[in-house]
Formats: structure tokens, C-alpha cells, sequence
């Protein structure tokens, strides 16, 4: 009987970043498709989604939330205030402090998003089980990449 021969991890079809990489680029091609029809981009999308949920933010508190500092989130809330989705004031409590809130237009644009997670789901093939079992490991591995960014462990060996 002759033993496997040992996976190359270093081949690319190995590499758990590539595979992410390119789902992720993918799922970027069907939000394209299916968010043209509400005139948002996928990071647009992101920040409305925040603000439906949370209504008013300050822009500090809705980019933790979205994992984006301000030099990346200004341009996204510059284009949808010109779009008449959101409003960014200063705060009357503390002017440092820049608040975002939606817009009549914004807030009534939920309705017409509605069907994008359906859609999404759809497009990706997997049941809701399926589904949630994927979001629940990718949030787990999130998790532990953060900590590792922040604190590496010692390197462990790769379950083969």
C-alpha cells in the first residue's frame, strides 16, 4: 500500500485567501448587477444597509461599524449625499463630531432593496442552512484573524 503523497501547501488552489479572493469578487459581480437597479455600488450599499438598521451615526461610529476608516468612507458618503440618500451635519453636542442620517429618499430606497439579499442568496446556489453555516464560519474566521493580527500566536502546524 503506498501513502498519499502530502498536499503542497504551497500550491494556489491551497490557499484559503485565493479561494476568499475570488468568491469575493464574484459576489461583487452579482451586487454590480443587482444593485444598478437601486443606482448604488456595493460600498454604498454597505453604508446604507448600516444606516437602516442604526438610523443616525456619527461618520466615526459607521465606519467601526463597516470596518472602514474616514479616508475610505468620506468619498462613499460625499457621492450618496449628492444623490439625496444622506445627510452628514455637524453634531450639536460635540462639533468635532459629524453625524449621517438618511434622507427621505434614502430611508424609502429600503423598500426597493428589499429583494437584493433574496437575490443574492439565490445567485450563490447554497440553502439557507448552508448559508448560515458559511457566515457563521466566516465569522469565526474573521474573529480569529483579528486577534491573530493583534497578538500572533506561535505558528501550529496545519491539519492535514
Amino acid at each position: 500500500m503506498t501513502t498519499p503523497p502530502a498536499t503542497d501547501w504551497l500550491r494556489l488552489d491551497q490557499q484559503i485567501c485565493f479561494s476568499l479572493n475570488a468568491a469575493s469578487r464574484a459576489f461583487g459581480g452579482v451586487y454590480r448587477v443587482v444593485l444598478k437597479e437601486l443606482g448604488l455600488t456595493y460600498p454604498q450599499y454597505l453604508v446604507m444597509l448600516v444606516l437602516w438598521e442604526h438610523g443616525e451615526l456619527p461618520v466615526k461610529k459607521l465606519g467601526e461599524h463597516l470596518r472602514l476608516d474616514s479616508g475610505t468612507l468620506s468619498p462613499l458618503l460625499k457621492r450618496l449625499e449628492a444623490a439625496g440618500l444622506v445627510r452628514r451635519e455637524r453634531s450639536a453636542r460635540d462639533e468635532r463630531s459629524v453625524e449621517v442620517r438618511l434622507t427621505g429618499e434614502g430611508a424609502a430606497l429600503r423598500e426597493r432593496a428589499v429583494e437584493v439579499p433574496r437575490r443574492i442568496a439565490a445567485a450563490t446556489g447554497l440553502d439557507l442552512t448552508e448559508v448560515r453555516d458559511l457566515r457563521a464560519r466566516l465569522d469565526r474566521l474573521t474573529a480569529a484573524l483579528d486577534a491573530y493580527g493583534t497578538d500572533p500566536a506561535p505558528a501550529r502546524s496545519v491539519p492535514s
